[in-house]
């Protein structure tokens, strides 16, 4: 044979066990026995000893312990479940052959066998044996194959979304007086914020920085005559700009993706304001998603620190002092803070060209 194959017998009478073993010797296997049920039970425990057996040859009457309980519970283990048992028998009623099967037995054969049956038997349930660990190893790579095949389908996904947010982003730009630049460091600060924020994590951090571009999508629905206009809006023009948020929402709510429904969220509630003074939906405090309070930080530093179409850029200490002067008003308490312990990491993005 090709491989070594273990057949396991236990009787009680030893010279069953030489004959089984005389006859199956013409096809090549290896053997290990036992005169009673607990030492065969003993010999399948040994964790090494059960990986070797292939199939196991079992007595039915056997003092203190008969071959239906050794059987019972060989199929009651893990470990040996699995191991095909063949009964050897003088009993052949049907209520005998009916609890064998029941127990879990693949076979019986009649005592005294005879050597043609016994080989016939043995070597049809063995090739079965390997045939079903064969099918279930060739499952196990299969399932893993398909995991790896998801898992890479799902990071291209992944990653057209994020090309789609830039190019969507980079579209919506190029329609208002902000630049590509201003949307990336907002992409850092919000990363950065998040990435000392105590309750998020990296996940949080990679979500932050592809979905926060998004953050005013919605603009590509204001007129161009208001999205340029340098001077200040009139009542009806200022509600026509805020639309943009609910607009945003809108257009992006829909998806299961977990990055444009992050998307979704930050341009819905941007514009939010810590102490319920903000829009769309007047949210305060915590009702406010910790995404949304994030990139309303996140943008309004960078925007004030860089020239727009309606005003000049602000020195530095000036917008720190407004961001201080906002803190539990217009921004989370918590967020300001963080930015501030760690205020020249903030000040390196945004001086970022």
């Amino acid at each position: 044979m090709e491989c070594s194959v273990n057949v396991l017998i236990i009787d009680d009478v030893l010279e069953n066990i030489q004959m089984a073993m005389n006859i199956l010797k013409e096809d090549g296997y290896d053997f290990s026995y036992a005169t009673h049920g607990a030492e065969g039970l003993s010999l399948l425990n040994k964790r090494d000893e059960a990986t070797k057996v292939d199939l196991i040859l079992l007595d039915v009457m056997m003092p203190e312990m008969d071959g239906f309980e050794v059987c019972r519970q060989i199929k009651e283990n893990v470990q040996t479940r699995h191991i095909p048992v063949i009964f050897l028998t003088a009993k052949t009623d049907v209520d005998s052959i009916s609890e064998g099967f029941a127990l879990g037995a693949v076979d019986y054969i009649r005592k005294p066998f005879h050597a043609e049956e016994l080989l016939a038997r043995v070597k049809t349930h063995i090739q079965l044996y390997h045939a079903k660990k064969l099918l279930q190893k060739n499952n196990m790579v299969l399932g893993s194959k398909i995991v790896f095949q998801q898992k890479r389908l799902m990071s291209e996904l992944e990653d057209n979304q994020k090309e789609m947010i830039w190019m969507l982003t980079e579209l919506m730009e190029s329609t208002s007086d902000e630049t590509g630049k201003h949307i990336r460091r907002v992409a850092e600060i919000s990363s950065l914020l998040a990435h000392y924020h105590p309750t998020l994590n990296a996940t949080d951090e990679n979500i932050l920085y592809h979905a926060s571009p998004m953050h005013d999508i919605g603009k590509m629905t204001v007129p161009h005559r208001i999205l340029h206009k340098p001077g200040h809006y009139t009542e009806e023009e200022f509600c026509l700009m805020k639309a943009h948020t609910s607009n945003a929402y809108k257009l992006l709510s829909g998806s299961k993706r977990p990055l444009i429904k992050a998307a979704a969220i930050i341009a819905y509630e941007h514009h939010e304001k810590w102490d319920g003074e903000g829009y769309p939906r007047q949210l305060k405090g915590s009702d406010i998603h910790i995404y949304g309070r994030i990139v309303a930080l996140a943008d309004v530093f960078d925007a004030l620190t860089h020239k727009r179409c309606y005003k000049e850029a602000w020195r530095i200490e000036t917008v720190i002092e407004y961001i201080k002067g906002h803190r539990g008003t217009q921004f989370d308490p918590e967020l300001v803070d963080i930015m501030l312990d760690h205020l020249a990491e903030f000040e390196r993005i945004v001086q970022m060209k």
